[in-house]
């Protein structure tokens, strides 16, 4: 009710301002143009139709008409890429898949410093507030050369929002919704002298999620400072801190499942599979860019960055029928530093050099303790692990046009890693101009995914898991082939891409001969398939946005067919597997996207949002009776989702705005995963659920 109240009073005291708004920039927009600048693709600036790559530009107009309530439903828009989440409670994890490559294939950078989890290999873009976003560059296609280990299914680069020279801006905004959800949010910069100026944000989120233990709250803060001499000198300073409090309520258990108790505790009911597990995230990351320009021909840069990662997890069960241990609290820490430097020449008009050199430092740190079934620390079970890794990079990349509408791009990137060596990752591209406003782009090249500490270095604690310090990098090759056109003055832009990539030595965890999970080398992983958008407008106050994926993929993976698994589990060294080619796990075929905005004069902007996403599989190895296994296939069903937003402009300063996501109210998983149901006796498969219904009431002040 405070909340509310708090809403309500703002509200009131906006409404006598009303007056009918003039047409805003956003409303004169333009849907795409061959000459925007992009800089992720190259590390220098470059126009849209002079990249190779299939390219995605969001800007601040986009982010403000969407529905999205964080920049994975942002992204999800867009064609080729995917959004996963554990389940839309508060704090669940979401993760970007682009072309149907695992979500450790995407590269997310946050003003040129990578958010990808160390440990992991993937970024958790949930946690990105997207409201002091200026600028998204999403490059599919392989981008290694450039951008080292992970960047194979595309690179995210996110760029904030920087003070405008003689003028100072401030924004306020705050919302309540349901699932007593509640969002304050403030911005503020602007130039202190004629070369010096910073950009300040911060940003409150809470929520009790829509299941039990889904509970967040979510703080940050980010500075930004500048010293900006134009092209002879520019230097950026980005720091940010966020702390993030969640439950995670897991999987959603089978309709009818009776509460689980505990020594008068209960650990689960029909609602989440998880009401004790909880954690805490605390990222703090810093960046330092310098860029120089002292002559035509010559560009410099220059970043060191730092990241520092740290996760809190406490895991509370208890199975009657399973050796697992009753939980654990665990600790993992990762400090990485960076260093990078480029020089691009032009040494006359058409050709260009990009020479450049990366080190990066990261130190991985995890501690761990089993806990009693009452929940009380094991003694004696406290362990400490620790390891470093060192990676060295040096990249060269020429960029030549022998004719004006022809351009030819190629590349090498050396990559040293202190754990499995080296490897050479080439790149090409050419892009043809036959017109001004048509494109052709082909793109190839090698990428390659460095396993993680986590997947070399974790401890045996007993718990069934241990890393494989033997493990050799993914390595394969992305190929696409883009048309891009553009017409009737750039009211009408369509693009066409046709896509296929190969990954040989996929790392996946997997029962050894000891019966411990632990990752290991298997076979090939591959996909292909194409994509379509088309931005149409603005016509009669409206634009319109239609994305198509097809994505067929495609993974080598072990299938049993009613073998004989001994029990206890061990699995004699002569066991052997039949492998088989298959739909890969977790990836739709099919997606549909389509979104609608519409302005009026009074200052009036609605945006309906259309998602369809088609069937995935899973697949679980079951036991059919003492001693026989056999592999089942699992199908989440297809879904449509609608979202809506409704912006009302009352005057030059104040905005409201309403937003509802999924408003159907369609239930759908997101993933599935194996429920122990202590009180049948059973394991069973069940899902993570997608959020339901979702209303999000904003008010927004601007100076």
């Amino acid at each position: 009710m405070k909340k509310l109240f708090m809403l309500i009073v703002c509200t009131a005291l906006i409404l006598p301002g009303f007056a009918p708004a003039e047409q805003t920039e956003a409303n004169k927009k333009t849907t795409a143009r061959m000459d925007e600048v992009v800089v992720t693709a190259t590390k220098t600036k470059e126009t849209r139709k002079d990249v190779p790559n299939s390219i995605i530009l969001i800007d601040e107009i986009d982010i403000q008409e969407s529905p999205a309530l964080n920049l994975g439903e942002l992204l999800s828009n867009e064609p080729g890429i995917d959004w996963r989440t554990y389940g839309d409670y508060g704090g669940a994890s979401g993760f970007i898949q682009i072309r149907g490559m695992s979500d450790n294939g995407t590269q997310v950078f946050v003003n040129g410093i990578s958010y990808n989890s160390p440990s992991l290999g993937r970024a958790d873009v949930n946690t990105i507030q997207i409201n002091n976003i200026e600028r998204i560059e999403v490059v599919k296609g392989a981008g290694s050369l450039l951008y080292g280990t992970g960047a194979m299914g595309g690179t995210i680069n996110i760029i904030t929002k920087r003070p405008k020279h003689d003028e100072m801006s401030l924004k306020v905004n705050a919302g309540i919704g349901n699932n007593d959800t509640f969002r304050i949010g403030a911005e503020q910069g602007m130039y202190i002298t004629d070369s010096i100026g910073y950009y300040l944000a911060a940003n409150r989120f809470e929520t009790d999620g829509f299941r039990d233990n889904s509970e967040l709250v979510h703080n940050d803060f980010s500075m930004k400072l500048v010293y900006d001499k134009g092209d002879v000198l520019d230097i950026s300073l980005y720091g940010d801190f966020s702390d993030r409090e969640y439950g995670v309520p897991g999987i959603k258990p089978p309709g009818g499942t009776q509460p689980f108790y505990n020594n008068g505790v209960m650990i689960y009911n029909a609602d989440s599979s998880d009401l004790l597990d909880e954690g805490e995230d605390e990222n703090k990351h810093l960046v330092i860019q310098i860029k120089s320009k002292p002559v035509d021909w010559l560009e410099l840069g220059f970043k060191t960055d730092y990241a520092d990662m740290e996760n809190y997890l406490y895991n509370r069960w208890y199975s009657m029928f399973s050796s697992t241990t009753p939980g654990s609290k665990s600790w993992t820490e990762n400090k990485v530093h960076g260093t990078e430097g480029t020089i691009n020449i032009t040494p006359f008009e058409g050709a260009g050099l990009l020479l450049g050199f990366e080190y990066k430092d990261f130190d991985w740190k995890t501690k761990g303790i089993s806990l009693d079934a009452n929940g009380q620390n094991v003694a004696g079970t406290e362990s400490l692990n620790e390891a470093g890794i060192i990676t060295k990079g040096s990249f060269a990349e020429v960029q030549y046009r022998p004719f004006k509408s022809v351009k030819l791009l190629a590349g090498v990137r050396h990559e040293d890693h202190s754990e499995f060596g080296y490897e050479d990752l080439p790149r090409y591209g050419v892009v043809l101009n036959p017109l001004e406003n048509t494109t052709f782009k082909l793109s190839h090249g090698k990428h390659f995914n460095a396993p993680t500490p986590n997947d070399l270095f974790w401890p045996n604690l007993g718990d069934g898991t241990r890393g494989n310090p033997d493990l050799e990098p993914e390595v394969g090759w992305h190929s696409d082939a883009t048309i891009e056109q553009s017409v009737m003055n750039n009211k009408l832009f369509f693009t066409l891409t046709y896509f296929q990539w190969d990954l040989d030595k996929k790392i996946i965890w997997s029962p050894d001969s000891n019966g411990d999970w632990s990752p290991e080398n298997t076979r090939t992983y591959e996909a292909k398939g194409c994509e379509l958008g088309t931005k149409i407008g603005p016509f009669s106050n409206m634009t319109f946005a239609l994305n198509y994926t097809y994505t067929d993929a495609v993974e080598e993976n072990r299938d049993y067919t009613v073998q004989q698994y001994p029990w206890p589990p061990f699995v004699p060294a002569d066991f052997q597997y039949t492998w088989v080619k298959r739909r890969a796990t977790n990836t739709s075929r099919e997606q549909f996207k389509g979104s609608l905005t519409y302005w009026a004069e009074f200052g009036l902007t609605a945006t309906a949002t259309v998602r369809y996403v088609g069937d995935r599989i899973w697949y679980r190895t079951e036991s059919t009776g003492y001693p026989n296994v056999h592999t089942v296939e699992y199908t989440m069903p297809s879904y449509w989702t609608v979202d809506l937003k409704a912006e009302q402009r009352i005057s030059d300063s104040w905005v409201i705005s309403l937003k509802g996501t999924n408003l159907l109210d369609k239930g759908f998983e997101t993933y599935l995963s194996t429920f122990s149901n202590d009180s049948a006796g059973s394991n069973v498969t069940a899902g993570y659920p997608g959020a339901g219904r979702s209303v999000f009431l904003g008010a927004t002040y601007e100076y």
